[in-house]
């Protein structure tokens, strides 16, 4: 099994940061620090109030990043500068790391290794992204706000977050869950299930990926929500 270790973070920017936060989001790619046992990383922007929303948000960012084990990760934690600037420019900020339990599917080419059994108990998270072919992406986004609604609802979902490489076709959303059985039962009904079967049946996506995550070391809060 990997030693494979995530990390997410979810950010709200301050009003007054804003156009310093969408500069970081457009070039933070040509920076020369490079994390040591960096596999994958992905900084991604937001739908309106950091929801899964085709209106982007001028303030909420996503950042995912995958490490080779705990230690790069841990340190990863303590030297980024992106991670020091949200720190110091965030109204709220939200990180968690992240072992896979269960992974179908790609991330630009790359496959994420799982590095723990599934958990009996306890919360866990989803990471479910796709890269929408341009000729289903209205039939895509027209099923997304009732999707978005029945999330909101959904009894047990405790952190929840629309990001995205780029707007309309390269999507994902994040969430965690107070146990599997919740996880479960918004995936396999309502709104979501009708839009996933639509997605599948219809050839919507170029890539996608499923995973499924066991989360620990979460700090901070997103859109009030902690997780203890």
């Amino acid at each position: 099994m990997s030693n494979q270790v995530a990390v997410m973070a979810l950010v709200n920017i301050k009003p007054q940061a804003k156009y310093s936060g969408i500069a970081r989001l457009m070039f933070n790619r040509f920076s020369l620090y490079r994390p040591q046992g960096l596999l994958l990383q992905k900084h991604m922007g937001s739908g309106k109030n950091g929801g899964f929303l085709i209106s982007p948000s001028g303030t909420h960012q996503g950042l995912f990043c995958l490490f080779e084990g705990l230690e790069q990760a841990n340190r990863f934690m303590h030297e980024s500068p992106l991670l020091d600037w949200y720190r110091s420019h965030a109204s709220e900020l939200f990180t968690v790391k992240l072992r896979a339990y269960s992974v179908k599917g790609r991330w630009s080419g790359h496959q994420l290794q799982e590095s723990t059994s599934p958990p009996t108990s306890g919360p866990v998270a989803s990471l479910t992204r796709a890269s929408i072919k341009p000729t289903r992406a209205l039939s895509f986004w027209s099923k997304a706000p009732s999707a978005q609604t029945d999330l909101q609802q959904s009894a047990g979902c405790l952190i929840s977050a629309g990001i995205g490489e780029a707007p309309v076709l390269r999507q994902a959303t994040f969430t965690i869950w107070n146990s599997q059985a919740a996880m479960d039962t918004y995936a396999r009904s309502g709104a979501h299930l009708t839009a996933i079967k639509a997605a599948m049946q219809g050839n919507y996506f170029s890539e996608s990926m499923f995973a499924r995550f066991q989360p620990f070391d979460a700090e901070g809060s997103w859109k009030g929500r902690t997780l203890d």
